[in-house]
Formats: structure tokens, sequence, C-alpha cells
């Protein structure tokens, strides 16, 4: 029961949030609600077991890549907006809605009864560092690769354009 529960409501606030990431008008929400759905998603890969596959969601993406989208948002110089009191309000309101989900979780541990961690029968191999290496490495060698040379050359169209405007 406590699985399915936080599933739903990591499904939930995953959905929301991503929703949130494509009809935002100002895009330091939108990279903030980005990490948001970064986090839910890590959820999903911790109720899979897939341990490491969540450790590497949080750190690589809401971590790295979303500095490297802030540091694109700051380039860019956008303009920013000022807080409404409407805005105050719905910031407001959707704290106090994660300090209720935040206790609703707290109460279901406890009512659960369990008070140790949940460890599987079976180790699982599939969100080990062994199994994603060796996917990575041979079955995805060629997305891989291209992938990295996708970045590598946009990082240096990144600073041949930053360079140009100084």
């Amino acid at each position: 029961m406590l699985h399915s529960t936080l599933f739903y409501i990591s499904a939930i606030v995953m959905l929301a949030s991503a929703l949130a990431v494509v009809l935002s008008r100002n895009a330091v929400y939108s990279a903030i609600l980005l990490v948001l759905t970064f986090f839910s998603l890590a959820i999903m890969y911790l109720l899979l077991e897939a341990y490491f596959l969540a450790v590497l969601e949080v750190l690589v993406y809401a971590g790295a890549i979303m500095v490297l989208f802030l540091f694109v948002i700051m380039l860019l110089n956008t303009t920013r907006e000022e807080a409404m009191p409407k805005l105050i309000q719905l910031q407001k309101a959707a704290s106090l809605f994660l300090v209720v989900i935040f206790i609703f979780g707290i109460l279901l541990l406890i009512v659960g009864g369990t008070t140790e961690l949940h460890q599987a029968e079976v180790i699982s191999t599939v969100g080990s560092a062994r199994a994603l290496g060796t996917a990575l490495f041979t079955d995805y060698l060629l997305p891989f690769e291209a992938a990295s040379l996708l970045l590598l050359v946009a990082l240096i169209g990144t600073v041949y354009l930053a360079k140009r405007k100084m």
C-alpha cells in the first residue's frame, strides 16, 4: 500500500510539474519546476529499487544539468518580473501542500509498522552500476557516443557565441 501511494503521489507531482514547465512563461520558474520533475523521477527509480539510477538522476540531472540550464538562462539575460501578491499566495499554498504531503508520508511510515528500510530479498542487478555500464558500453555504445559528441558540439558553440559578444 505504501509503495502504490508513493507512486501515485510522485506521478501526480511529476505530471503537474512537467506540465507547468511547458506552460510557464518565466524561464527561471520552468527550470525550478524541471528540478521538481527530476526529483519525482528519482522517487520512481527508488520505488523500482534502482538506487544507483536514482542517485544519478539527482546528481547529474537535478544538479549538473540544471546548473547549465540556469547558466544559459542568465547568459540570455531574461527580464526579471516582480513578484505579484497573487503569486506569493500561490507559493504559500504550495508550501503548505508540500508540508501536508510530508506529514502524510511520515504517518504512513508510522502506521505501516516497519522499523527498518525495505531490503530486497534477492539482490537486483537491474539498476546497478555494473548493469548500467554493461548496457551503455555494449548495446547502446553508438547512441551514447553520439550524445556525447552532440554535447561537445553544443559546448563549443556556446563558448564561441559567448566569446564573440565580449
